[in-house]
């Protein structure tokens, strides 16, 4: 059972950043693979990033690549997401979500944080 907490939400103007934070309670986070995925009003959920357990491997969704950057901390049971250059259209509810392999598919994961609002004004 993976419990997670997502921080760092907030509004921002175009082309300025923010650091989301996601905090994970239990004492095997460092082998699941964690995601971030966003939801705009009226949007389905997509795929935003993802990073392995180990962070050998990264996956971006085109519309955020060289722009975000994930990361993950295992001793401190903490996943980020660097997002540079924010644009309005990166407004939107982001969640992480954890599970025990990589995936871009929201389906495929078995846990979820709450949401962090980011709001990006023009």
């Amino acid at each position: 059972q993976v419990q997670l907490v997502e921080s760092g939400g907030g509004l921002v103007q175009a082309g300025g950043s923010l650091r989301l934070s996601c905090a994970a309670s239990g004492r095997t986070f460092s082998s699941y693979a964690m995601g971030w995925f966003r939801q705009a009003p009226g949007k389905e959920r997509e795929f935003v990033a993802a990073i392995s357990w180990s962070s050998g491997a990264t996956y971006y969704a085109d519309s955020v690549k060289g722009r975000f950057t994930i990361s993950r901390d295992n001793a401190k049971n903490t996943v980020y997401l660097q997002m540079n250059s924010l644009k309005p259209e990166d407004t939107a509810v982001y969640y992480c979500a954890a599970d025990r392999l990589v995936s871009t598919r929201p389906s495929a994961y078995d846990y979820w944080g709450q949401g962090t609002q980011v709001t990006v004004s023009s």
